[in-house]
């Protein structure tokens, strides 16, 4: 199957568990909230203890300790009622849910081995066809360059096969739409191909039913397994330290005829009821796609201390003559948008991936760390939402949007 989704659940047999990060005893619970404060795009880092409000289901909350936190070091810290000990180690998940592979893909791997990671970082990849674990990142033995270098082909030769029958489907939809072109009496420079001829009933019958059936394999193919992104989500929640996970997407751009075409074609038909229909179903209400609990699963990984940054590449089409291309990624990208807000982290489309990269990468490296007591917890395996306020100044805030209290 193409759905990187499905193979979230090999990535996650992949971690080492360890503390979970709701640390309590038997009397006192400490909460843990990392906090992100913007002024536009800087991070602003002269705020202290007394700045925040902590509201937990819309009651204010006792803040215990709060922490400047820049890449692996703790800048400062202000502990009023708490000492903690957070753990600043880093685990960064790069996961590439692309079906081509293009040059910035590999500008933000060069950036992110130039820049961003650290000797002992822990670095978990994800591709189409496999997940890989580079656990505490050492330089005796490679250097970045090198390990960039084997990341970039392992990307490069995973996407191109692991997405194969994807990109085979694809180009089917385009071969059907050109044969369309042809039933229609229009002899574009694309469909000119096709031998079948015109406004035959049979022939038109035959090309939706083949429309359709590669529509449902493309479907099947971007299946996504809602189980698995819970374990996923579960384990994750297990592993200690800070947890960063960046997530490239690409847009995904489906043929169909143009409005013209199938303007005619219905004309042409307009006495088959079978045709009518086939033409309705496919191009007017057909809505299949990706669907998952999204609350259910916005909330396991809010939960699981995560933070996602949802980087949804929008590489322009090329233009076909005859055929329309309609964008098909508007689930996935709602889907996981959603999933990225509620862990406190980015949604950013550009056709520029290095760029989008480079953007999440300064949204992360710096943050607050924040604890507090919560007045009434109680072990009820119950969502907590969680809304961290500034008193003053007009800044854009994001941070995790609760935890389940089990």
């Amino acid at each position: 199957m193409r759905k990187l989704i499905s193979l979230w659940g090999m990535l996650a047999l992949s971690f080492v568990l360890f503390t979970q990060e709701i640390e309590h005893d038997e009397i006192v619970v400490n909460i843990e909230a990392p906090v992100r404060v913007f002024d536009g795009d800087r991070f602003v880092d002269d705020l202290t203890i007394n700045d925040f409000e902590v509201y937990e289901n819309g009651k204010l909350q006792k803040i215990t300790a709060c922490y400047v936190i820049k890449k692996t070091n703790i800048e400062r810290k202000e502990e009023k009622e708490a000492r903690m000990a957070p753990d600043v180690s880093r685990n960064f998940v790069l996961l590439f849910d692309i079906w081509e592979y293009f040059p910035k893909v590999e500008k933000a791997i060069d950036l992110f081995f130039e820049n961003v990671v650290l000797e002992g970082d822990s670095l978990f990849i994800l591709t189409p066809v496999k997940a890989y674990n580079l656990k505490d990142i050492s330089w005796d033995f490679q250097e970045k360059e090198q390990i960039a270098e084997q990341l970039k082909s392992i990307v490069r030769k995973d996407t191109i096969m692991g997405n194969a029958e994807y990109r085979n489907t694809l180009k089917e939809l385009e071969n059907i739409t050109a044969d369309l072109n042809a039933v229609a009496g229009i002899k574009t420079l694309y469909g000119s191909r096709s031998s079948l001829p015109p406004y035959d009933e049979d022939a038109l019958d035959y090309i939706l039913q083949k429309y359709r059936s590669a529509l449902n394999r493309l479907n099947y193919l971007r299946d996504v397994d809602e189980q698995k992104l819970t374990r996923f989500s579960e384990l994750l929640k297990d592993r200690s330290g800070q947890k960063i996970a960046f997530f490239f997407s690409q847009k995904e751009m489906v043929a169909r005829p143009e409005p013209k075409i199938i303007a005619s074609l219905e004309s042409r038909f307009q006495d088959k009821h079978h045709i009518l229909m086939g033409f309705h179903d496919l191009f007017s209400t057909y809505r299949e796609g990706v669907s998952i609990d999204a609350d259910k699963i916005e909330k396991a990984f809010s939960d699981s201390s995560i933070l996602i940054h949802f980087l949804h590449i929008t590489r322009p089409a090329e233009h076909k003559e005859g055929i329309f291309l309609k964008e098909q990624s508007e689930d996935i990208f709602k889907a996981f948008s959603g999933i990225a807000k509620s862990t406190g982290g980015l949604t950013v489309s550009s056709a520029n991936a290095e760029a989008s990269f480079q953007r999440a990468v300064t949204a992360s490296e710096s943050y607050y760390l924040l604890y507090y007591r919560p007045s009434d917890y109680k072990r009820d395996g119950k969502f907590k939402n969680i809304k961290i306020k500034v008193k003053t100044g007009s800044y854009k805030i994001t941070h995790r949007s609760g935890y389940i209290a089990d």
